[in-house]
């Protein structure tokens, strides 16, 4: 082994004992605490995707024959709620619309709230809301016998609005305790609590199916009640708030403990930003201070930007607009992968099955998130990284759709969608909304992780939004899930298209870097 390539791993190596070093107790508790908050909003997410097919059934007069002993038809027949079974998949389609589009505008609003406000406040009073909502749309509508399009319409869109407070509130409390240099690991690992959520949605679910799909909403959304109240006694939203630096404090430049295989000596090193910043617009002002009280301390927070001036902030454009495109894909997965199992494999992929199969999915976006944060880290750039997962995940979605007619064809291919897939989504929506919202250019200016997450994630929500409509329309017409699955990787093309000015600028960074290094001298920006 070269010389050159033992530097590269002793980097590798650096990079990860540095990171487990120079954080505290409280610094693992709030990575915890906030994993697990977002983890159990997804569970309760979660579950609507994994009981579709039995309110595909439930809700449509015709397919209930087969559940005379439980619903005689007289009686179900009062309560003609659809039809046919292609009426109801559309409105299930519409429900996931309405969940996103209500989402998408809470987003906006909460990373407004969130850099204003107290942000334990917002983030726990939005989770126990969001499990009372749950709670109503899946128990109280079943048990009450309350059949009507308007009433679960109504409260879905509430809990989309009230589960929006989660995502910014979470990485801005992220952003306050960990630093830049590390943002692709930690926000790689901690990404997967999305996934995470997932997965313990979807075998809670299985669990309870049997005694109908009620049972599924009430045991998720008791869990996230109770977890809203554990976690509003102990998230810390700032390390001041225990009488600690905040991160990145006293640190200008150098961010050479990232290891980066381009970085240069720490003497020499100019300002290396994962995303490369240009000029900030004009209108974005120098704010004052304002204080804010903690229960043990008070911390300086500065003056939030407004929404049209986060929005200027470089690479938030592009970012938001690659992701609303990716989302779409990537949701499209979340809220109709089980549904599609269970009606493309009917012979091996019962309702419980599929619930439970379509964890592989995210099991892969977990490997993915923290696969694609290691190699960001590495090399410094993260949107080479994401460009490259979004263009061979084309690829992978076309073998998967013509080859997963076996379940273990299928767990497979699926996995690797997921790491594809959901792996540059964690990504963009958490370590890269970070970056954007901590550049260099900012600091001393104003306080923008908050607003600017729910930017990137507000706007991925309109275009996950859009996608829901389309999809269960384009399957019924063409009767079939092919060209659903065509149009999900000409999503990820033009996902991949909304990043190439920057690719274009990272990767000449990047080669130029590798040019001199290799020519033993040094390259600065």
């Amino acid at each position: 082994m070269s010389s050159k390539q033992t530097g590269y791993f002793t980097r590798a190596r650096q990079l990860l004992y540095s990171i487990w070093k120079k954080y505290t107790y409280h610094h693992y508790s709030v990575f915890v605490f906030t994993f697990l908050s977002y983890a159990f909003l997804h569970a309760t997410r979660k579950t609507f995707s994994n009981v579709k097919s039995l309110l595909d059934d439930s809700w449509t007069p015709s397919n209930h024959s087969k559940y005379d002993g439980l619903y005689p038809p007289e009686v179900w027949d009062e309560h003609n709620f659809f039809p046919n079974q292609d009426k109801t998949e559309v409105y299930l389609g519409y429900l996931d619309s309405i969940f996103l589009f209500c989402y998408a505008v809470g987003l906006y609003i909460s990373g407004f709230l969130g850099d204003r406000f107290n942000l334990r406040y917002v983030l726990c009073s939005g989770m126990a809301l969001s499990a009372v909502m749950v709670f109503i749309f899946g128990c109280v509508g079943e048990w009450a016998e309350i059949y009507s399009v308007y009433y679960y319409a109504i409260f879905w869109g509430l809990n989309g609005l009230l589960q929006s407070t989660g995502w910014p509130t979470i990485v801005a409390i992220m952003g306050n305790w960990f630093g830049k240099g590390s943002h692709g690991v930690v926000f790689g690992i901690w990404s997967a609590n999305a996934s995470v959520g997932n997965i313990v949605g979807a075998f809670l679910a299985a669990s309870v199916l049997h005694y109908g799909y009620q049972y599924a909403f009430l045991v998720t959304s008791v869990l996230l009640f109770v977890a809203a109240v554990i976690m509003f006694f102990t998230i810390v939203e700032h390390p001041k708030c225990v009488g600690l630096s905040a991160a990145d404090e006293g640190s200008n430049t150098k961010r050479s403990h990232t290891g980066s295989i381009f970085d240069v000596s720490d003497d020499e090193q100019e300002v290396t930003p994962l995303i490369k910043p240009t000029s900030v617009p004009d209108i974005i002002t120098s704010s004052d201070h304002l204080l804010t009280s903690n229960t043990t301390a008070k911390r300086t927070r500065g003056r939030a930007l407004n929404f049209f001036k986060a929005f200027c902030i470089p690479g938030v454009f592009a970012y938001a607009c690659s992701y609303a495109c990716l989302k779409l894909v990537n949701y499209s997965f979340f809220f109709w992968l089980p549904y599609y199992l269970n009606r493309a494999y009917p012979s091996w992929a019962s309702p419980a099955e599929a619930a439970r199969l379509s964890t592989l999915y995210d099991v892969g976006s977990i490997i993915g998130g923290i696969i694609g944060g290691i190699i960001s880290d590495f090399v410094g750039r993260r949107c080479p990284v994401v460009v490259t997962m979004l263009l061979s995940a084309i690829g992978f979605l076309f073998i998967y759709e013509g080859f997963g007619d076996t379940p273990v064809k299928n767990a497979v291919l699926m996995t690797i969608a997921g790491i594809f897939v959901g792996g540059p989504a964690n990504l963009i929506s958490s370590a890269i909304s970070a970056d954007l919202g901590k550049q260099p250019a900012l600091q001393g200016d104003s306080e923008a992780l908050s607003t600017v997450t729910g930017i990137i994630d507000g706007t991925g929500s309109v275009g996950a939004a859009i996608g829901q409509t389309i999809i269960p329309i384009l399957n019924v017409k063409t009767n079939g899930w092919e060209w659903v699955f065509y149009f999900l990787m000409a999503m990820l093309f033009l996902s991949a298209l909304c990043l190439s000015k920057l690719f274009y600028k990272d990767m000449r960074f990047l080669i130029a870097s590798l040019r001199n290094r290799l020519k033993g001298t040094k390259i600065k920006q």
